[in-house]
C-alpha cells in the first residue's frame, strides 16, 4: 500500500491534514454528538445482537451523521471533529457487542446482576482494550502503514476525506432511521399487523416456513451480502425443512420422553422439537465453528504475536518526533492504568474472580487484544475470530477455576465473568485500531483520539447495563424474542466444564455438522447461527443478500456507480438497523415503565406485513439504484 505521495516509507507519508497544521478536534460539539451516538449505536447494536448474534460497524454511519449534523447544521468545517465522533461511537458499539455475547448468560442462570456489576464488567474491559492497544499505534498503524490496510478504517477515512466538502449522504441514514422506526413502531408498539408469519409446509409434518416483518434484519443481509446470508439461510433451512421434520417423524406417536425435553416427541410442534433439541445441535454447531475459525486463524495469530513482540523489542534511537500527529496517551499514565485495572479486578467484589482470574484477564487480555489489534489489519474487524478467542479464554479459565476448587454456580459466574472482561477488551481494541488508522490518514491527533475512545467507552458502559436490564424484563434474554445466540454458546460451555450435565450427544451432533461444512468449504460458524437461530430471522437476511447482489449485478459494468450504489445502500441500510433497534429499545423502555402497551394484533393476516416489508425492500433497492456517483 503506497501513502498519498506514492511512496512506501511510513516516514514519508502526509495524511489529508498535516501535523503542521492545527484544527479543532476534542470539541464539546463532537463529544456531545459523539456521547449521543456512541449511546444510540450501543443500544441498537444490543438489540440486533441479541437477536441475531451479529453486530454492524458503525464508524461510517457515524462518520456521515457527523458530516451532515456538524457541517450541515452548525456550519463548522474541521474534518477532525468528525473523526472524534465516530471514534466515539464506535466505542459504544464495540461495548454493545462484548457485553451482549457474555453477559446475557448471567439472566439465564437467574444470577440477575445488578446495574453496577455489569458497568463494573464492561468499563474495565473497554479501558483495558484502549490502553493495550496503546502502546501498539506506533508498530501496527505507523511503522506498518503498508502492510496492515485496516479495511474498514480505510474505508471510513475515505468517507470523511470525500465528504468534507458536503455531508449529504447523512439523509440516507436518516430516510433508513425514520422508515425502519415507524415499521418497528407501528407492527410491535401499536400491534397494526404481525411481525412475524409462518406457514406449515403442505403435508409435510412439522416443517414450517417463516419471516420476520423487520427491516433491521433486511438490512443487515444488504450489509452482509448474498453469501453470508445464503449461508445463514441454508443453517435455517436444515434445522426447519430437515431436523425437525426427521426428529418429529421418528418420535411420531411415541410416548417415550427423550432428554432433554419433558415432554414426549409426538406432542411437540415444530417449536418445541426447535426448543428442546435444535438449539443444543446449534449451539454444538457454534461452539466447533467459532474453534474452527480460531484454529484457521492460528498461523496468523502466531505469526501476529511474534512480529508484534518483535517491533516492540526494537530500539527506536531516532530522535523523538513532536509532530502532533504522533503523540499517544504517555506511556507511564497507559501503564499505570492497566496494573490499577488488574488490580481492581482481582479485589473488587463486583467481579469476585480473585487473583487468579484477574491474571488471566491480564495475560489473555494481552496476548488476544495484540493479536486483535493486529488480525483486523489485516483482515477487518467483521473477519476478526473474537468469539473463537473468547472460547478459548473460557474454556481454560473455567477449568483453571475448577481445578482451584471454584465451582458451582460461584465458579461459574467468575468464569463467565473473566470472558466477558476479556471479550470487551478484544471487541474495543478491534475497533479502536481501525479508528486509529482512520485518524492517521486523515491526520489526526492520536492521544485525543485515544481519550474519546474512553470517553465513548465510558458513556456506554454506564447505560449497557440498563438497556440489559430493561430487554430482559420486557423481552426476557434468551427468549424467542431475544435469543442471545453467542451468550447461549458461552453459558452451554460453562456448564458443560463444571456441571457434565449437558446433552452432550446432541451438542456432539451440531459439532460434526460444523466440520461437515467446512470440509465442503463452507463457513461453519456461520451455518452454525442459521441453525441455532429460527428460520424466520434467516429469511429476511435472505432478502437483504439478494438486494444487493442484484445492485452489484446490475452495476458491475461501472466501478465508480457500484461503489457508489453499494455505499448508498450500506448508509440506508444502517439506518434502517439503527431505526428499528432503537425503537425496539424504547418500546422495551415502556413496557418496563409499566406503560400499556397494546397486546392484540389488529390485522392478523399475512398479507400486511408481507406487504409492508416489500415496500421496505423497494425502497432500500430503488434508493440505491437512484444514487450518483458522488453522492458523498
Amino acid at each position: 500500500m503506497q501513502d498519498r505521495n506514492g511512496k512506501d516509507n511510513p516516514a514519508g507519508f502526509v495524511p489529508y491534514i498535516p501535523a503542521s497544521k492545527s484544527m479543532a478536534e476534542l470539541t464539546a460539539f463532537a463529544v456531545v454528538l459523539g456521547v449521543v451516538l456512541a449511546v444510540i449505536f450501543a443500544a441498537a447494536n444490543a438489540y440486533l445482537g441479541l437477536k441475531i448474534g451479529l453486530t454492524v460497524s458503525a464508524s461510517i454511519p457515524a462518520a456521515v451523521i457527523s458530516l451532515g449534523v456538524l457541517r450541515g447544521i452548525f456550519r463548522r468545517k474541521s474534518i477532525l471533529e468528525n473523526n472524534i465522533v465516530q471514534t466515539m461511537t464506535t466505542a459504544g458499539e464495540a461495548v454493545a457487542a462484548g457485553a451482549i455475547f457474555t453477559l446475557p448468560a448471567l439472566y439465564m442462570w437467574n444470577h440477575i446482576p445488578s446495574m453496577a456489576t455489569i458497568s463494573f464488567i464492561v468499563l474495565v474491559g473497554g479501558f483495558l482494550g484502549v490502553a493495550m492497544m496503546v502502546p501498539l499505534r506506533r508498530l501496527l498503524i505507523v511503522n506498518e502503514h503498508a502492510t496492515l490496510p485496516y479495511p474498514e478504517g480505510t474505508a471510513c477515512a475515505e468517507v470523511l476525506m470525500s465528504g468534507d466538502t458536503g455531508g449529504k449522504s447523512a439523509t440516507m441514514v436518516v430516510y433508513g432511521f425514520v422508515i425502519g422506526g415507524a415499521v418497528k413502531a407501528m407492527g410491535d408498539g401499536f400491534k397494526w399487523f404481525r411481525t412475524e408469519i409462518e406457514r406449515s409446509v403442505f403435508k409435510f409434518k412439522n416443517a414450517v416456513i417463516g419471516m420476520d416483518i423487520f427491516p433491521a434484519l433486511l438490512g443487515v443481509g444488504y450489509i452482509i451480502g448474498p453469501r453470508i446470508a445464503g449461508q445463514m439461510l441454508a443453517g435455517g433451512v436444515l434445522a426447519w425443512l430437515v431436523l425437525i421434520p426427521v426428529i418429529g417423524f421418528i418420535g411420531f406417536g411415541s410416548a417415550d420422553i427423550v432428554v432433554p425435553s419433558i415432554t414426549p416427541i409426538g406432542k411437540l410442534d415444530a417449536w418445541g422439537i426447535w426448543s428442546d433439541y435444535i438449539r443444543y445441535i446449534g449451539a454444538g454447531a457454534v461452539a466447533a465453528g467459532g474453534l474452527i475459525t480460531l484454529v484457521k486463524t492460528l498461523p496468523m495469530l502466531f505469526g501476529s504475536l511474534t512480529a508484534t513482540l518483535r517491533g516492540l523489542q526494537k530500539k527506536d534511537n531516532s530522535k523523538v518526533s513532536l509532530d502532533r500527529t504522533d503523540h499517544d496517551i504517555p506511556g507511564v499514565w497507559v501503564f499505570t492504568m492497566i496494573a490499577v485495572l488488574i488490580v481492581i479486578i482481582g479485589f473488587s467484589p463486583l467481579t469476585d474472580v480473585g487473583i487468579v482470574g484477574a491474571i488471566a484477564i491480564a495475560i489473555f487480555g494481552f496476548l488476544f487484544v495484540t493479536v486483535a489489534s493486529r488480525i483486523v489489519g489485516l483482515v477487518g474487524s467483521s473477519s476478526s475470530p473474537v468469539s473463537g478467542m473468547t472460547i478459548a479464554t473460557l474454556l481454560i479459565v473455567t477449568f483453571v477455576f475448577k481445578l482451584t476448587g471454584l465451582t458451582g454456580m460461584t465458579g461459574m459466574v467468575a468464569s463467565l465473568t473473566v470472558g466477558a472482561i476479556v471479550c470487551v477488551a478484544l471487541a474495543v481494541s478491534g475497533d479502536i485500531s481501525q479508528d486509529l488508522k482512520t485518524g492517521y490518514l486523515v491526520g489526526g491527533t492520536p492521544w485525543k483520539q485515544q481519550v474519546a475512545m474512553m470517553i465513548g467507552v465510558l458513556v456506554s458502559g454506564l447505560v449497557i447495563g440498563f438497556i440489559l436490564s430493561v430487554l430482559n424484563e420486557s423481552y426476557g434474554l434468551g427468549s424467542e424474542d431475544l435469543p442471545a445466540p453467542k451468550a447461549v454458546l458461552m453459558r452451554i460451555i460453562v456448564e458443560g466444564i463444571m456441571a457434565g450435565n449437558l446433552p452432550w450427544e446432541l451438542i456432539f451432533i451440531g459439532a460434526a455438522s460444523a466440520i461437515v461444512f467446512e470440509l465442503l468449504g463452507l463457513n461453519s460458524l456461520t451455518i452454525a447461527v442459521g441453525i441455532y437461530l429460527p428460520i424466520h430471522v434467516s429469511t429476511p437476511i435472505m432478502v437483504g443478500g439478494l438486494v444487493r447482489w442484484l445492485i452489484e449485478r446490475l452495476s458491475r459494468k461501472n466501478e465508480a456507480k457500484l461503489r457508489a450504489r453499494v455505499e448508498t445502500g450500506t448508509l440506508l441500510a444502517s439506518g434502517l438497523i439503527a431505526g428499528e433497534s432503537l425503537i425496539g429499545v424504547i418500546i422495551a423502555v415502556l413496557i418496563w415503565m409499566n406503560v400499556n402497551i397494546p397486546t392484540n394484533t389488529r390485522f392478523e393476516n399475512n398479507w400486511l406485513p408481507l406487504l409492508i416489508f416489500f415496500m421496505v425492500t423497494m425502497i432500500l433497492t430503488w434508493g440505491t439504484l437512484a444514487s450518483k456517483e458522488k453522492q458523498v
